[in-house]
């Protein structure tokens, strides 16, 4: 049910929405959603519907929980219920500290592949500019709608259907590395890892604060080497991972782990409550 709202009404929803803008402004509506469809070429336009699609799994995971499970949506974002925001901020400063970690292992490894940054910066463009208001004012829900699907829902899901920790946190990450279509091993080993430790995180510290915190850092990272150096495209569609990446990957996750767990623990954060996340009464999940 939330693949179908996500993939398939959601991408409709907003493909009409700007069939309907073109038309009203007098624009060709066939080769303008051609173009915004383009993922190998992005353009501004792409990446916007891109974000809004992926953040639409917000909406409807709240909506699945509530039809499917009668558990009210607040549940899915933590024990509180609901998002811990002072911890939130705390971790988007935990997840640079644990990118700078990164970064300075990653001087220490050979040529890690992927795309070669260019020697200078991009010029700044019209472009650029408005690839950069994409990015700053979807991106974190975009990440955040990939956390409420992978590690809200499907998190407790799993969970309540196994009673297994273990399968709750392996096979949403699995399943995330998966969606982001074909790729190469090094990149889906990323990809497998982050889904990893963002399980492990909501158990430790009983919400998605953390995870999204990570990933919307991440995304930014991403997206804004791409405007800088390269191109969207290149974003969008990474090539060429090397495994000299995953020692990088996995400083990364295992510092931002310890962070957020301690400053988790610090502030005195529940990670469960009274009939559990994982753990919901039997006639709900």
């Amino acid at each position: 049910m939330l693949g179908f709202l996500t993939l398939g009404v959601a991408p409709l929803f907003w493909q009409a929405a700007y069939a309907f803008y073109l038309a009203a402004t007098g624009q060709p509506v066939l080769d303008g959603l051609d173009r915004i469809l383009d993922l190998s070429r992005p353009t501004p336009a792409s990446l916007a519907l891109l974000n809004l699609v992926l953040a639409s799994s917000i909406p409807a995971a709240w909506l699945v929980n509530r039809w499917l499970h009668g558990i009210p949506p607040r549940w899915l974002s933590s024990v509180r219920p609901r998002i811990r925001w002072r911890f939130f901020v705390r971790c988007i400063g935990l997840s640079v500290v644990a990118l700078v970690a990164t970064v300075i292992v990653s001087t220490l490894l050979p040529q890690q592949g992927g795309t070669e940054l260019a020697s200078e910066p991009n010029e700044f463009t019209r472009t650029i500019r408005d690839f950069l208001l994409v990015v700053v004012l979807l991106t974190p829900l975009q990440a955040a709608g990939e956390e409420y699907a992978f590690r809200g829902y499907l998190t407790q899901a799993f969970g309540g259907l196994t009673r297994s920790r273990i399968v709750a946190v392996l096979v949403p990450a699995v399943l995330f590395a998966l969606a982001h279509g074909a790729q190469d091993p090094p990149i889906f080993v990323d990809r497998l890892a982050f889904g990893i430790v963002a399980g492990v995180l909501v158990i430790r510290t009983g919400g998605l604060e953390a995870g999204i915190a990570m990933h919307v850092l991440n995304n930014f990272l991403a997206f804004g080497l791409a405007l800088t150096f390269t191109d969207m495209g290149s974003a969008l569609n990474p090539t060429g991972g090397s495994w000299w990446s995953i020692p990088a990957t996995l400083t990364q996750s295992l510092v931002y782990l310890w962070l957020a767990t301690r400053a988790a623990d610090r502030m005195g954060l529940s990670a469960t409550t009274s009939g559990a996340v994982l753990e919901p009464p039997r006639p709900r999940v």
